[in-house]
């Protein structure tokens, strides 16, 4: 069998301490996952379950660890905002597990970036349309080296922030999720079969705000990673 056309190159992710690399299927993102951005963004944290949206795998740019990725800033915004992520790298299938299966599907654990097209998802939320164009354009999911869970664990607690040319916008902890790793793994798992080499970024804390041209990203979440990248 011959492909009509050339198949696409897989786009991976670089591993903490080995040349070789995870490759990436889909990327899925969830929803107001901390409460503090919850109420930033005018909604109850207390009254929905998770809910999740997509970014294609070329939205995925890679950072290696000790570089700076560079991203383009992207047409039909003027209102481009970061979100600083946990990234959780799935490795086995999953499909209708339990919170307590969940984390037996994790591979391991990275630092992303949501870049958001913030005007462009006001607008779509006041008209009642979809937003995925908001979410998914392409180099709106910078993303570290990852780091397997059989080194780091399973993180619960951690400091995770985002700093814009060296100011701290965004001052968390990975435990003040509504809905923890495996929480969300499971619910997102009874939804579709999660397959490996599908990314799960976990929400963002509060502080999310806008990040100009010329500008460097430097986004961190203790004893899992870094990662930086300039907006050309």
């Amino acid at each position: 069998m011959a492909f009509v056309i050339d198949a696409p190159e897989p786009h991976s992710l670089p591993i903490m301490g080995s040349d070789d690399r995870f490759p990436v299927r889909r990327v899925y993102c969830v929803g107001r996952n901390y409460a503090d951005h919850a109420r930033e963004m005018g909604h109850d944290p207390d009254r929905e379950p998770p809910f999740f949206f997509m970014k294609p795998s070329e939205a995925v740019v890679a950072c290696p660890v000790g570089s700076v990725a560079s991203v383009t800033y992207p047409t039909q915004t003027a209102n481009l905002h970061h979100e600083i992520e946990l990234a959780v790298a799935i490795g086995t299938q999953a499909a209708e597990v339990t919170p307590e299966q969940a984390l037996d599907a994790v591979w391991g654990y990275g630092v992303a970036v949501d870049l958001t097209r913030r005007d462009m998802q006001d607008d779509a939320k006041a008209l009642r349309r979809p937003w995925d164009l908001s979410k998914g354009f392409d180099e709106s999911a910078p993303i570290s080296a990852l780091a397997t869970a059989a080194t780091i664990g399973h993180p619960t607690a951690g400091r995770i922030t985002v700093a814009v040319d060296g100011v701290t916008r965004q001052d968390g902890d990975l435990n003040q999720q509504i809905w923890n790793v495996a929480e969300v793994i499971s619910a997102l798992s009874h939804a579709i079969t999660l397959l490996p080499g599908d990314i799960i970024l976990t929400g963002t804390p509060a502080g999310v705000g806008p990040v100009e041209r010329g500008e460097t990203v430097v986004g961190s979440i203790d004893g899992v990673g870094t990662l930086g990248f300039f907006v050309a």
